[in-house]
């Protein structure tokens, strides 16, 4: 088992995909240790008192911090990187803040690891990675660069470094769900455009989709789920279907659709029977990795308004009842 007897480092381990992660992890698997950093002591203090397990350890830290993170990752064998400021218009006002965190904090994850010789590093990233309209979107699409050409720094080193990419969090702090579940009380929920199509995956899925990508790295590849996708105004209705809907327009840095395989990406990408594997373009990559994999299409491109898997009123609903019922 990919964890057992492990020592594992997440950051931002106490956001929405890192509260999941830990608790798939000491459900699932015996590690030796599971190290929590992340700046936020209050919310450290809580989740020590939720979950009361011996193997966990908070360690309070920025990923700004070359010296702490080095610190937190002696004796590390698996490293999730998961902390990021990823609000579109926080990271619009606060540009400095959101380099500093997203691409210097990733520059610091990926020399930590090489110095502390940690076996293996995944970052977590998203489909407004690709070909990004925001400051968010840029900023992960130069962290998912990093990450990857970051395996040309190793040497003979042992470390490896991948990335897996998906799209919406159903329920993620700050998304679209809660904030639908708030307004359904006025009555009136809020839309962008009638038109907008987003890719949904569930927090659970996204857990088990990250180990699977720990599981199977060789280093430098970006890993892409398949994924269902849906129309905002249709999840709208899900949520709360007899509330008006007021449409707003769509948001400075916001896209109509979301891609998560470009075409020029597709021309290195093979395809499994659940996801996607975007191959690096190094001269030294091993061509007979995932050679049981197939190659797509000339022109493919993964698209949510042109994504064949599409979500059903049920299917969502199930996604949602937790979330709804809380």
């Amino acid at each position: 088992m990919i964890f057992d007897n492990k020592t594992i480092l997440i950051t931002g381990g106490l956001g929405s995909f890192g509260r999941k992660f830990i608790e798939v992890v000491l459900r699932d698997y015996k590690p030796k240790a599971v190290r929590i950093y992340d700046n936020r002591e209050l919310a450290q203090v809580e989740m020590e008192r939720e979950f009361k397990d011996p193997r966990l350890r908070f360690l309070l830290g920025d990923v700004r911090d070359i010296s702490r993170l080095n610190r937190a990752m002696r004796g590390v064998d698996i490293v999730v990187h998961a902390a990021a400021l990823k609000h579109v218009s926080v990271c619009e006002y606060n540009p400095l803040e959101a380099v500093r965190t997203n691409i210097d904090g990733a520059i610091n994850i990926i020399d930590a690891a090489i110095d502390n010789s940690v076996e293996k590093v995944i970052a977590i990233s998203t489909d407004k990675a690709v070909q990004p309209v925001n400051l968010y979107g840029a900023t992960k699409m130069v962290a998912e660069k990093l990450f990857i050409q970051g395996n040309s720094y190793v040497g003979g080193g042992k470390t490896i470094f991948s990335c897996s990419r998906y799209g919406n969090v159903v329920g993620s702090s700050g998304s679209i769900v809660p904030l639908f579940k708030k307004q359904r009380d006025s009555g009136e929920l809020t839309i962008t455009d009638e038109s907008m199509t987003r890719f949904w995956i569930t927090l659970e899925e996204g857990v088990k989709f990250v180990i699977k990508c720990i599981e199977t790295m060789k280093g430098g590849e970006v890993f892409v789920p398949k994924i269902s996708s849906m129309k905002i105004m249709d999840l709208a209705k899900i949520i709360a279907p007899e509330a008006k809907t007021k449409i707003i327009g769509v948001r400075p840095g916001e896209k109509m659709h979301e891609v998560l395989i470009t075409q020029e990406e597709a021309r290195h990408t093979k395809e499994t029977k659940d996801f996607y594997v975007i191959e690096p373009e190094f001269p030294f990559w091993d061509n007979g990795n995932f050679k049981e994999c197939k190659l797509l299409d000339i022109g493919f491109k993964y698209a949510s308004d042109t994504n064949s898997q599409r979500i059903g009123d049920l299917e969502m609903q199930k996604m949602l009842k937790d979330l709804m019922d809380g």
